[in-house]
C-alpha cells in the first residue's frame, strides 16, 4: 500500500515537472510584456523570501518547543511538513509568475479563448499537482520512517507513552500531528501575509486608479499595479496552494488520530479491536488520497490533451467531474477488497466493509453542493450577484447593503448540508467516518486547486494585457478567464470551509480521547458538559475570537492600503506626467509598502491562532479550551461563508457591469460597484481563506497540548 501511495506521488510530481517545462518553452511575447512579467516575477520573489525568513525563525522556536516538551519525532515531522507546504507553495508561486505573460501572448496570437484557457490550467496544475504530491510525500515518509521503520504503528506501541516531564501520549498520533502543525503554519503565513499584501495593493490601485482618477483596471500608469499584480501570486497562488494542502493533511491527520485513540480506548476496556483491522484504519486514509491524487492527475491530463472549446466554465467542471468520478470508482473499489472478510463492526462500521466509503461519498457530495451553492451566489449569471449590480445604479450605500444581505443569507444552506453530511457520516461510520468525509471531501484536491490556481494566473495576464498596451481583445479574453476564476475560486473556499468543519470536528473527538489521558476506557463518553461554567466560558471566548481575528486582518489590510493610497496619490500630485503618459510611475516604492505592511501586521494573528489554545489552556485548563474550540469553530465557519460568498458576489457583481451592463465601465453604477468590490477584496481574500485555518491550527495544537496543560494549570494549581 505505501509502495502505492509513492508511485502515485511521484507521477504527480513527474506530471506537475513536465507541465511546468511546457509553459516554460511558451514564447513569452514582446519585449515590453517580458519586462512587466519580470518586475512582477521578481517583487513576488522577494516577497516570499522575506516572508520565509519570518516564518523560519517562529519555526525554530516551536521545534525547539515540540522537542522539550513532546518529543524529537514530532518536531522533526514539524519541519517536514512545513517543507512540504513551503516547497509547494514556492514552485506554485514561480509557475505562476512563468505562465501569466504566456497566457496573455496565447490570447495575443491566438485570439482563442479555449487555446488560452489550456495555457492558464496547464500552468496552475502545477500547483495542484504540487498540493496533492508534496502533501502526500511528506505523510508517505512519515508513515515509512517513524511508522514502520521506528515502529510507532505497531499495535502494541500505540499505547500512552510517558515522557520525561510526565506527560502520556500516543507516540505516532504526536508525530504526525506535528506533520499537520508544520503545515499550517506555513498556510497561515502564506495566507494572512499574501492576502494583506495582495489586498493592500487592490485597494490602493482600484480606489486611486479607478474611482478618482478614472483610469482602467491594470493601466501602467498607475503606480500600484505591478504591486496588484504580484500579490496575485504571492496571496492567490502561494497562500491558496498552503492553504489547501493543509486542509488536506489536517483531514488525514484527524481520521489517523482517531482511529489511533479508538484502538487505545478499545484495548482499556478488555475488548480490544482487532489488531490487523486497526493497522487498516490507519492506512486507509493514506491510500484513499493517493487514489484522489491519480484520478486528479488523470482530470488534468483529460483537458490539457484535448482542444478546449471557447466554454471555459464547462470545461474546468468536466475536469473536476471527470477526478470526483475516478475518485468515487476508484476508492470504492479498494475499500471493498481492504476491508473484504473483516468484522468491522467493533468500530462502529454500521453499513459494513463499505462504510467508510459511504462516509466519503458524503463528504464529496457535500463540497459539490457547496460549490455549487458557492457559484450560484458568487457568479454573475444568477440572481443574486446581479442584484448587487442592478443596486450599484442606487450608490455606494445599497451596493454594500445589498452584498451583505446576499453574504449573510449564503451561509445558511451550506450549514444546512454540512450538518446533515455531519450526521449521516457519523451514522455510517461513527466519528472515524467524519473524518473521512472530510478526506472524501478533499480527495481530489489536486484538481480543485488546479482549477483554482488558473484564476489568478489569467488575472495576472489581462494585467500584464493592459500594461503592455495590447490589442483590447486579449483583455476580454483574460476577463473572461478571471470571471469564471473567481467562481473557481468561491468554490474552492467552499470545499476549504467544509473540510475545516469536518476535520474540526474529528480533531476535537481526539482531543477528548486525548483529555481523558490514562483513565480512557469503553465507559468514557465522547461528553463536554455545555453548562459547565469552564466549558461556556471557553465557548463564549470562542466565539468572539474569529471576530478578533477578522477585524486585525481587515484594520491590517486597512493600513496597508492606507499608505498605498497615499502614495498613489503623492506619485499623481508630484508627476503630474504619470497620467498623461509623459513620465513613468515608481512600483517599486508601492511594492515596499506592500511587502513592509504585510510582513507587519501577518504576525499577530498568526501567533493568536498557535497561542490562544495555550494560554487558555495552561490557565483555564482542557474543560476551558474544549468550549474554546466549539465556539471558535462553529463562529469561524459561519463567519468564512459569509466573507468568501460577499466578496466574491461583489467582485462579480462589478464584473457584469464592466461587460455592458447599468453603464458599463466609467459611470456611476460602476464606480459604486469598484467600492463595492473594494469592501470584499479583503473579506473573500484575507479574512475568508484564514478562518479555515483557524479553526484547524487551534484544534492540531490543543491535541499536541492538551495532555500538558490537562495536568499543569492554574486552575487546578489553587483549587
Amino acid at each position: 500500500m505505501l509502495g502505492f501511495v509513492f508511485i502515485a506521488v511521484l507521477a504527480a510530481l513527474a506530471f506537475a515537472v513536465i507541465n511546468f517545462s511546457t509553459v516554460k518553452k511558451k514564447e513569452a511575447g514582446t519585449k515590453e510584456m517580458q519586462e512587466i512579467a519580470e518586475a512582477i516575477q521578481e517583487g513576488a520573489d522577494a516577497f516570499l523570501k522575506l516572508e520565509y525568513r519570518v516564518i523560519l525563525k517562529i519555526a525554530i522556536l516551536i521545534t525547539a518547543l515540540l522537542v522539550i516538551v513532546v518529543s524529537w519525532q514530532s518536531a522533526v515531522a514539524f519541519v517536514l511538513g512545513a517543507s512540504m507546504s513551503a516547497i509547494a507553495g514556492w514552485v506554485g508561486m514561480k509557475i505562476a509568475t512563468i505562465s501569466n505573460v504566456r497566457v496573455s501572448n496565447t490570447a495575443r496570437m491566438t485570439s482563442s479563448l479555449g487555446a488560452t484557457l489550456k495555457v492558464a490550467f496547464q500552468g496552475g496544475s502545477v500547483m495542484g499537482l504540487c498540493v496533492g504530491g508534496f502533501a502526500l510525500l511528506g505523510l508517505g515518509l512519515i508513515y515509512l520512517v517513524f511508522g514502520i521503520i521506528l515502529g510507532e504503528m505497531n499495535p502494541e506501541q500505540l499505547m500512552l507513552h510517558t515522557n520525561w516531564l510526565g506527560i502520556s501520549d500516543i507516540p505516532f498520533t504526536m508525530t504526525v500531528s506535528g506533520y499537520a502543525l508544520g503545515c499550517s503554519i506555513i498556510a497561515m503565513f502564506n495566507r494572512v501575509g499574501g492576502g494583506i499584501y495582495t489586498k493592500a495593493a487592490d485597494m490602493g490601485a482600484d480606489l486611486v486608479g479607478k474611482t478618482e482618477a478614472g483610469i482602467p483596471e491594470d493601466d501602467p500608469r498607475n503606480p500600484a499595479t505591478i504591486a496588484d499584480n504580484v500579490g496575485d501570486n504571492v496571496g492567490d497562488v502561494a497562500g491558496l496552494g498552503a492553504d489547501l494542502l493543509e486542509s488536506f493533511v489536517g483531514a488525514v491527520i484527524s481520521s489517523v488520530v482517531l482511529a489511533s485513540y479508538m484502538y487505545l480506548k478499545s484495548v482499556n476496556s478488555g475488548n480490544p479491536i482487532a489488531t490487523d483491522l486497526i493497522s487498516k484504519m490507519i492506512f486507509f486514509p493514506l491510500v484513499f488520497s493517493a487514489i484522489g491524487l491519480v484520478a486528479s492527475s488523470l482530470g488534468i491530463f483529460s483537458l490539457i490533451a484535448k482542444k478546449i472549446s471557447d466554454k471555459p466554465h464547462k470545461e474546468l467542471n468536466m475536469a473536476t467531474w471527470l477526478a470526483a468520478i475516478l475518485t468515487l470508482l476508484g476508492t470504492g473499489v479498494f475499500t471493498w477488497f481492504y476491508f473484504r472478510g473483516m468484522d468491522v463492526s467493533t468500530v462502529g462500521f454500521n453499513m459494513g466493509v463499505l462504510s467508510p466509503w459511504i462516509a466519503a461519498v458524503m463528504g464529496i457530495v457535500t463540497g459539490i453542493v457547496i460549490g455549487q451553492l458557492a457559484e450560484y451566489y458568487t457568479s454573475f449569471d444568477f440572481k443574486p450577484t446581479q442584484k448587487i449590480a442592478a443596486a450599484s445604479r442606487e450608490g455606494t450605500a445599497l451596493t454594500i447593503t445589498q452584498g451583505l444581505a446576499s453574504g449573510m443569507t449564503s451561509v445558511f444552506f451550506p450549514v444546512i448540508f454540512l450538518a446533515v453530511a455531519i450526521i449521516a457520516a457519523n451514522s455510517m461510520a461513527g466519528i472515524y467516518g467524519v473524518a473521512m468525509a472530510a478526506i472524501g471531501m478533499l480527495s481530489f484536491v489536486t484538481v480543485t486547486v488546479a482549477v483554482d490556481t488558473y484564476g489568478p494566473i489569467a488575472d495576472n495576464a489581462g494585467g500584464i494585457s493592459e500594461m503592455a498596451h495590447l490589442d483590447p481583445g486579449v483583455r476580454e479574453i483574460t476577463d473572461h478567464l478571471d470571471s469564471v476564476g473567481n467562481t473557481t475560486a468561491a468554490i474552492g473556499k467552499g470545499f476549504a470551509i467544509g473540510s475545516a468543519a469536518f476535520a474540526a470536528l474529528s480533531l476535537f473527538a481526539s482531543f477528548l480521547y486525548a483529555q481523558a489521558g490514562p483513565n480512557i476506557t469503553e465507559s468514557f463518553e465522547l461528553l463536554l458538559n455545555m453548562i459547565n461554567t469552564m466549558t461556556l466560558a471557553g465557548a463564549m471566548v470562542g466565539a468572539a475570537l474569529p471576530y478578533l481575528f477578522s477585524g486585525i486582518l481587515i484594520e491590517a489590510v486597512a493600513k496597508a492600503a492606507r499608505s498605498m493610497v497615499d502614495e498613489v496619490r503623492r506619485q499623481f500630485k508630484k508627476h503630474p506626467g504619470i497620467l498623461t503618459g509623459e513620465e513613468k510611475p515608481d512600483y517599486t516604492t508601492c511594492i515596499s509598502i506592500s511587502s513592509a505592511g504585510a510582513l507587519k501586521e501577518m504576525k499577530l494573528p498568526a501567533l493568536i491562532s498557535v497561542f490562544m489554545p495555550l494560554i487558555c489552556g495552561f490557565i483555564f485548563g482542557p474543560e476551558f479550551v474544549g468550549g474554546l474550540l466549539i465556539g471558535t469553530t462553529l463562529s469561524a465557519i459561519m463567519l468564512a461563508l459569509f466573507t468568501a460568498n460577499s466578496g466574491g458576489a461583489w467582485d462579480n457583481g462589478k464584473k457584469y457591469i464592466e461587460q455592458g451592463h447599468y453603464g458599463g465601465k466609467g459611470s456611476d453604477s460602476h464606480k459604486a460597484a469598484v467600492v463595492g468590490d473594494t469592501v470584499g477584496d479583503p473579506l473573500k481574500d484575507t479574512v475568508g481563506p484564514s478562518l479555515d485555518i483557524l479553526i484547524k491550527i487551534m484544534s492540531i495544537v490543543s491535541l499536541i497540548a492538551v495532555s500538558i496543560f490537562g495536568k499543569y494549570n492554574l486552575f487546578n494549581l489553587f483549587k
